[in-house]
Formats: C-alpha cells, structure tokens, sequence
C-alpha cells in the first residue's frame, strides 16, 4: 500500500466525528497516559511497602471489587445527573484516591484507598460510553468506540514505558503524577465537553405541555435486567471477559512454571504494542460488518489464542498465543460497547453500560482467583483448555441467541428496553456459572 493510500486510510478512519468526541477522546488519552497506580501498585505493596505477594493480589482485587459497585453507581449517575457531571466529579474522586496513595503507607489504608479508586474509576465509563453514543451518529458508533479504545491503550503504553523511567523519582511521584493527570482529564471534560443528556422523564414529573413530545418512562436496573436479549448480550461478554482476563494471571505463572518467567514482561508487552499499532486498521477491516459475526470471531480468536498457550514452549511461541488473543480482543471491546449503545434506550443508555461494565469488574474481581486455583489445582494446561471451551461457548451463544436481535439494531431499529420473553433453548444457560473478568 502507497503512503498515500495510507493518509488516506487514516483521514478516513478519523474523519467525520464532531469536535465533542475529540474532547473526550482527549481527556480519555491524557487519563491513561498518567495511569501509573495499577500499574505499580503491586511492586509499591511488595517492594516499598514489604508486603507479601498474596497481600498485593488481594489489593488489586479490591479495584474490581469497587468496580462492582462503581459501574451501576455510574449508569444511574449519567442517566439522572448528567454524562459531564459523573465524568467530572467521578474523575476528580479518583484523582484524590491516587493523591492519598502518596501519603498513606498502612495496609488497610491502602486497601481502603485502592477499593474506593475502583468504584471511582468504573462509575466513568458508564458516563464516556454513553456520551459517545449521544454525540456519533448511529453509523458510526462502533468506529467511535474504537478510536477511543485505541486512545485509552495508547495513553496505557505511554504511562508503562514513561512510568517505568519516572519509578527513579519513587512510588509516591508517581501516584501525585496519576493525580495531576486525572485532575487535567477532568478539566478537559469540564470546560470543553458538552452535556450530551437526552431529556428523560426523571427530569420532571409534570405531564407534558400541550404540542410537546411526551418524555420517555424512566428505566430503572430491574427494567435493564428484564431485557432478554441485552441480558444475553452480558452474560456472553462475561464469559468471554473470563477468558480475556486469564492470561493477564495464568500467562506469568506459567510462563515462570516453564523456566521462561523473566520473559514474560516482553511477551505480555505484545498486547499493547498490537493495539497501538493496528487498532486503526483493525476497525476499517471490521466497518460494517455483522456485529454477530464479529462478536463469533472474536470469541474464537479468544478461544485459539489462550488455547494454544497449552501448547507454547518458548517464548515467541507465548507471543503468538498474545497476538492472537489481542486481535480478538481489538474486535471485541468496540463491537461490544456499540451493539450495547444500540440496545439501550437513549435516556437508559448509562444504566446500560453500567450493567455492561459491571460484568468486566466481575471478572477482574473473580477471574484472577480462579486461574491462581486452577493452576495451584489441576494445572496451567487445563486453565488454557477451559479458556478455549468457554471461548467456543461464547462463540456458540453469539450465533444462536442473538444474531436476529443484532441484526435488528444494526439495520437501525432503535433500542427499547424489552420485557422479560421466554428464553430460546440455546447454548447458553441463563446461570452464568463461570464468573469474570477484567
């Protein structure tokens, strides 16, 4: 492909947004550029702290915890309050979390910090999905998703590779430095973001005037959860979130099992570099096409890659096995959020990304636990096998449960909160036995 073949791709991949979303695809860049806490948080317990490992695990597993209750806490907050107001009070709640970081040493300080952090930090994705939503056309929503999804992982290797030089001025320099980023990513949304809320019926109980449209009923989290085909839609992306979180655990242990553990932090680094290099190109291959077929896909890319880690044996064969599962990773975040945004009501759109974003801090609370267990127990091969059944079962419930539904919204009908229906006998059982990931 020529060099102007290429400007053109990328002209046409980011053209076309109004300026709204480039504020917020700013803020969400400059957020994860000075993303340092979860990335050191760790090393801080183990190393500055002297705590020991299981402590530090336990700590970051309180981030999803928060998270739990974060993202539904999020959804009800954009949806009654407003997208700029959760984004701009949830982003300065975490900013202070990260500033008390730098001058809290005791351990149950530090936990109690790290949880409320994770309720702060999920209960703004609510808020960012669902101001995407209100400002893209339809028809674009998914490329939007993308784009911000590329941000957040490009502002993510950023923040690694400027983290890891910038640890020579200490820990607590760079929980101040997380701060001052976050308090920026908050001014950013403050002063040039609009509030993007569609009017709802939660903003007035008055009946409405004569020749005016009639507000929307107010959805609440059991009218959500009543949603067959949404319900679906996050019982799918629970289990394959299982299994995009397992080697983000299981791969370092068995990697170390393998004699290969001063390898791993070159093999894991192949995620973001894949991200940051192709995510672009990734969305212009998958425009428009079906959001069920893409969703299958990923599903099973997910399936193959962690499948094969059974089977690596060095460490460019683990790489491999990274490549693979990030690809489907790349096409599984955006097509996810989009075929979510289409589902969801306008007025219902951050209850909705918050039951969505719940099932990703389910899985980053449980999923850590389980592969720890499994490897300790059977072993790393079954881990890897379950991780491509699950995979395969996803993949199997995307094709038979809901590639009419998605279909439907794709081809423009708009999202209304749905009833309770009779459940189609499918692959998936409605007990979403396998619990999550991150």
């Amino acid at each position: 492909m020529s060099i102007a073949a290429l400007r053109r791709s990328a002209r046409a991949t980011v053209a076309g947004f109004p300026g709204g979303f480039w504020w917020l695809w700013l803020s969400t860049l400059v957020n994860r550029t000075g993303a340092f806490v979860l990335t050191f948080l760790s090393l801080y317990l183990t190393r500055e702290l002297g705590h020991p490992a299981w402590f530090a695990g336990f700590v970051v597993s309180l981030h999803g915890l928060g998270g739990i209750v974060g993202s539904p806490l999020g959804g009800s907050l954009t949806d009654r309050w407003g997208r700029r107001p959760t984004m701009v009070s949830m982003h300065l709640a975490a900013a202070a979390c990260a500033a008390l970081l730098a001058f809290v040493t005791s351990a149950w300080g530090v936990a109690i910090i790290v949880l409320m952090m994770g309720v702060a930090m999920q209960a703004v994705r609510p808020a960012i999905n669902a101001a995407i939503a209100d400002l893209v056309p339809a028809s674009e929503v998914r490329r939007a998703y993308a784009l911000n999804y590329w941000a957040l992982n490009l502002g993510f290797a950023i923040a690694a590779i400027g983290g890891g030089a910038a640890a020579l001025l200490g820990y607590h320099t760079l929980f101040l430095i997380d701060a001052t980023a976050t308090v920026l990513c908050a001014l950013i949304v403050f002063l040039r973001l609009p509030e993007t809320r569609p009017e709802a019926a939660s903003a007035t109980t008055a009946a409405p005037a004569a020749g005016t449209t009639k507000a929307e009923p107010e959805v609440g989290y059991g009218t959500v959860l009543r949603d067959a085909p949404f319900r679906t839609l996050v019982t799918l992306n629970l289990l394959v979130c299982l299994v995009f979180t397992a080697p983000w655990i299981g791969l370092s242990l068995t990697m170390d099992a393998a004699g290969l553990g001063s390898a791993y932090g070159a093999v894991i680094a192949v995620n973001g570099i894949v991200i940051v290099a192709f995510q672009l190109l990734v969305n212009r291959i998958t425009d428009k096409r079906s959001p069920v077929m893409l969703l299958t896909v990923a599903s099973l890319l997910f399936a193959v890659g962690t499948g094969a880690t059974a089977l690596a044996g060095n460490a460019v064969a683990f790489a491999a096995t990274v490549v693979v599962w990030t690809i489907g990773e790349m096409v599984h975040v955006p097509i996810n959020a989009a075929a979510t945004a289409r589902l969801a009501p306008e007025h219902a759109r951050g209850r909705y990304q918050g039951v969505m974003g719940m099932s990703w801090s389910v899985a980053g609370f449980v999923a850590p636990s389980l592969a720890g267990l499994v490897i300790d127990g059977p072993g790393s091969d079954i881990l890897w096998i379950a991780c491509a059944l699950i995979g395969v079962v996803a993949a199997v419930g995307y094709q038979t449960r809901l590639r009419s539904v998605l279909a439907e919204v794709e081809d423009g009908h708009p999202g209304t909160a749905k009833e309770e229906t009779p459940a189609p006998k499918g692959v998936v059982a409605e007990s979403a036995t396998a619990d999550a990931t991150a």
